[in-house]
């Protein structure tokens, strides 16, 4: 329940966010409540996520666990058909023990130059929303934590998951970060072919932890090789808890120029899992875990999530959190207006 100091907290920050643009050149997403209409989202009306991936699949078509910790051979697209969340009161009960969404099969894969066309064909006239996951997932992990972002959105077209091969282990997080920087080539091969489709969406970005340096190295890599009208076809950029080190990431920013205003950060003093990652990379802090005015002194839009974290590490608010999954339906309201 929201506590009467919590909520002052987040209406003060909403007064901010509506004040900062006059104030300077930096600008606040506040995290408040407010009535926004829910919809049915397009992924519970059809439950299929599609997949672009790094891994190396098991099988062809795959087969359980679909997708491994290896590294395939580039990009890979694939379509995973999901299974949806009983939404009756029993359904909501068996959920609390046997999880909400599932994979249910995954199709044929394309593998190869025709990945990335194969998946701007598949999104052909819809807004997507991609989302990149972080350090520790597996593949079943990250495709649960799409449909979960997507339907608790109530996202209204495609929705999407970039998975990259992490181990899925504690120990592995050097692998796990190597792998996600390796991935960047397909990444950007994969926004390429979306942003010069001729289909007229647009693609929205989600990216956690360890995700997010996947994607704004990405991003830098996109805007210098394909040039601002590659970019002016992403819309919302949202980086979850960023693991990523708070000057590399202040030099990411500036790369991106104007195209820095995409981004929104969510971000939590009391991250502990950005704690750990940060005294393992020499105690430099992470993004994610920094200061808000240190943040906006970037250019960035922040929602400091730090009133609300209610758990032992305060990492994945952006699935857990009904103020701050509205911080990514804002995000992705001012997106898709340009």
């Amino acid at each position: 329940m929201t506590t009467d100091a919590t909520r002052r907290s987040f209406l003060s920050l909403a007064t901010a966010a509506g004040l900062a643009p006059a104030l300077s050149g930096c600008v606040m997403d506040g995290l408040a409540t407010g009535t926004v209409a829910e919809t049915q989202s397009a992924l519970d009306v059809s439950p299929v996520l599609l997949v672009a991936t790094t891994r190396k699949p098991v099988g062809n078509p795959p087969r359980a666990p679909f997708f491994g910790s290896d590294r395939g051979r580039g990009l890979s697209f694939t379509e995973a058909r999901m299974s949806a969340p009983d939404r009756s009161l029993i359904g909501k009960v068996s959920a609390v023990v046997s999880g909400d969404w599932g994979v249910r099969s995954v199709g044929d894969v394309t593998t190869g130059p025709a990945a990335a066309g194969a998946f701007a064909q598949a999104t052909f006239g819809r807004d997507v929303l991609i989302y990149v996951h972080g350090y520790r997932e597996t593949f079943e992990s990250a495709a649960i934590s799409a449909a979960r972002l997507s339907d608790g959105v109530r996202f209204p077209g495609a929705s999407a998951l970039f998975t990259w091969p992490s181990a899925a282990a504690t120990f592995d997080y050097g692998y796990d970060r190597e792998s996600a920087l390796w991935s960047r080539d397909a990444f950007q091969d994969l926004l390429k072919a979306f942003a010069t489709s001729p289909s007229g969406g647009r693609i929205h970005i989600v990216a956690h932890s360890m995700g997010t340096l996947l994607t704004l190295e990405t991003l830098r890599m996109l805007r210098a090789e394909a040039g601002e009208a590659a970019v002016a076809r992403i819309g919302a950029v949202v980086l979850a808890a960023p693991d990523i080190d708070i000057d590399l990431f202040a030099n990411g920013v500036e790369r991106l120029g104007p195209d820095a205003k995409r981004i929104t950060v969510i971000s939590a003093t009391n991250d502990r899992a950005l704690e750990l990652s940060g005294a393992i990379a020499g105690g430099v802090v992470r993004a994610g875990a920094a200061d808000r005015e240190r943040l906006e002194a970037l250019g960035v839009r922040v929602a400091d999530a730090s009133d609300y974290g209610g758990g032992i590490f305060n990492h994945d608010l952006f699935l857990t959190n009904k103020e701050v999954q509205g911080v990514v339906k804002r995000a992705i309201a001012r997106g898709s207006n340009g």
